[in-house]
């Protein structure tokens, strides 16, 4: 089937719920072979995750993610501000969850989180050359604990229970893929 045989138009967008960090959309859309529908979907600002390498092991933040209402351990990472660059955003969020600083930042890719229901991005990060202050500057909100874990370990733990953060896991595959062509 051709490409434009698949592609749906939307008609009309309405709020449906807005919170501080997403807002819930429904969106009117008709399909190319003139069918309606009704979507729902998810608008947010786009995401930056940071894979920061340190010799043997990656820097990684531990925190409670309510969603799972589990402990997940995770490279650091968070919200790009509107406007912001997300290489910019990617070393404002190093410095702000584990106190260190890249000397390099190099950009692996960007995903959509889940392209059926979200509209933003998220931009992953290698990290490399890294300073420590080992110092945090944490949202108000944000309780995080960081440390060294080997490689081996993070990519051995993938999909456990504390290593259940899919984008993550997405970030690991862009890393081995890079790393396996530099």
């Amino acid at each position: 089937m051709a490409d434009e045989n698949l592609i749906w138009t939307e008609c009309d967008r309405r709020e449906v719920y807005k919170t501080p960090v997403f807002t819930v959309t429904e969106r009117d859309s008709k399909g190319p072979d003139g069918q309606k529908g009704t979507f729902i979907v998810n608008e947010a600002n786009d995401w930056v995750v940071v894979i920061p390498e340190h010799n043997d092991s990656f820097l990684m933040v531990k925190q409670w993610r309510h969603g799972e209402k589990a402990l997940s351990i995770e490279f650091p990472g968070g919200v790009i501000e509107k406007g912001e660059d997300p290489a910019i955003a990617a070393a404002r969020e190093l410095k702000e969850e584990t106190g260190a600083e890249a000397g390099s930042l190099i950009h692996l890719g960007s995903l959509n989180p889940n392209p059926a229901l979200f509209s933003n991005h998220v931009h992953i990060y290698l990290a490399r050359d890294l300073t420590f202050s080992n110092k945090q500057e944490l949202d108000k909100d944000e309780f995080v604990s960081y440390r060294e874990v080997t490689k081996e370990e993070v990519f051995k733990n993938l999909a456990s229970p504390l290593y259940q953060h899919a984008l993550m896991t997405a970030a690991a595959g862009l890393y081995l893929i890079y790393t396996k062509t530099e």
